[in-house]
């Protein structure tokens, strides 16, 4: 296993990774995607961020950050999810003041995830009156397109950089669709419609996005920010222009990126958008951190856009976060619910056994299970997984055959059949991580 680099505000501990070990993960990533992307390493916190490092989950609060027990309990609850990194919005005095005694509530609760700064419009001033705030922050986030206009926008660029680098503190530059620097879009706008040809609407403001990403970043170096304390993003809530924005963004620069789909949506929509828009991207290797930024149903547990986030690494096998369970759809074979309740009540077990797991069993995140309805798919998915069960199908025999590893060991009959395979679920785990 990689060795692993704990600092301050770490919530999980990520491998550090060698060059050797890089070049081994970059070769193994080939059967199933293309070649990572090789960025700079950023490091938030303790946290890596770029070259062969994991990709990174982070979230953002929706707490009023003046609030200082609800942000942290927040915090707090994205971080137990699985959020590497939090952001959290500092668009007040108020809210500048709280963010220290936010982590001061976290140090205490025992959790030390990094918290990330949003900043937009008079965020420059917030970080030069509020020390402590600054000096707080595991990271900067601002949008070039929110720091003024004119002449006053690159001096309060210039402030707001100039802090980072004297602090020592990254930067992202996150470039928004709905707040792009005007400036920018008219000038693009304008050449555009002298072309002969003109480019569509979409196409422009993409490269306007582009260009105002690349130009801060440029200017942020200039200003004496290190080149390995910047990422951008450039975060649009239309699937093709972010995934074209991104992917240009790759060719042109080697800064981490940030991959988000703003405003995703609510449900169903923005769940299905998110895994769209990210997952393409993460194939061709591109993305370094990411987020889904889903609207949450009123009441809803803000968690969720974490969870979204893992799933779509594990489903593209980057990273495992919890034990996995293959279970069939159902069909005209499987008129007993017995194996959708399995699959339910199986995946609801693991999940409460991983947080005594990931003292006890580590590696137990990486567990495949198979919960299969009859005889057509079942043997097969379930030989595929560590451990895998083929339920009875309509008109066969009441046994269910028990694979682990491949080989079939046991059958499984009468009432017990879910209690029993749990059993013996619980039993692999230790007796093939026990020694890990």
């Amino acid at each position: 296993m990689a060795d692993t680099k704990t600092g301050r505000g770490t919530g999980l501990s990520l491998p550090v990774v060698s060059a050797k070990q890089a070049q081994k993960q970059a070769a193994s990533n080939e059967h199933s995607l293309r070649r990572r992307r090789l960025s700079k390493v950023v490091s938030v916190g303790g946290v890596l961020v770029g070259g062969m490092h994991p990709i990174v989950v982070q979230s953002m609060t929706d707490t009023d950050t003046a609030n200082i027990e609800a942000t942290a309990a927040q915090v707090k609850l994205l971080a137990d999810a699985g959020s590497e990194l939090v952001r959290v919005t500092v668009n007040s005095a108020e809210a500048a003041a709280a963010v220290p005694e936010v982590r001061k509530r976290l140090d205490a609760m025992g959790c030390t995830v990094p918290l990330i700064g949003d900043f937009h419009f008079i965020g420059h001033r917030l970080l030069r009156d509020n020390t402590a705030c600054a000096k707080t922050l595991a990271k900067f986030r601002i949008n070039p397109g929110n720091v003024g206009r004119g002449p006053r926008h690159d001096e309060n660029f210039r402030t707001f950089i100039e802090i980072a680098r004297e602090l020592g503190t990254p930067v992202r530059i996150g470039v928004n669709a709905g707040s792009l620097d005007q400036e920018v879009l008219v000038k693009k706008m304008d050449a555009n419609s002298k072309l002969a040809q003109p480019l569509s609407g979409d196409d422009v403001e993409r490269q306007a996005l582009i260009e105002s990403a690349m130009a801060s970043a440029q200017a942020a170096v200039d200003l004496g920010l290190p080149e390995n304390q910047i990422i951008i993003s450039c975060k649009v809530s239309r699937l093709p222009q972010m995934v074209e924005a991104y992917r240009e963004l790759a060719r042109q620069c080697d800064f981490p990126l940030h991959l988000g789909l703003t405003e995703a949506g609510m449900g169903t929509k923005g769940i299905v958008a998110t895994t769209a828009a990210l997952s393409v991207l993460l194939y061709d290797g591109i993305g370094d951190t990411i987020r889904s930024s889903l609207t949450p149903e009123p009441g809803g547990d803000r968690a969720n856009e974490v969870r979204l986030c893992q799933e779509i690494l594990q489903a593209l096998d980057l990273r495992s976060f919890r034990p996995a369970v293959t279970s069939c759809p159902g069909c005209g074979r499987t008129t007993s619910s017995l194996f959708r309740e399995l699959a339910r009540d199986i995946q609801t077990h693991l999940d409460a056994k991983m947080p005594q797991w990931k003292t006890q069993y580590p590696e137990a995140k990486d567990l495949k299970v198979a919960v299969m309805g009859c005889v057509v798919n079942g043997p097969g998915e379930s030989r595929a997984a560590n451990i895998g069960i083929s339920l009875p199908g309509s008109g066969e025999a009441p046994r269910a055959p028990v694979f682990v590893d491949g080989e079939r060991t046991t059958f499984l009959e009468g009432p017990a059949i879910a209690a029993d395979f749990i059993k013996m679920v619980e039993e692999y785990v230790v007796h093939r991580w026990s020694h890990a």
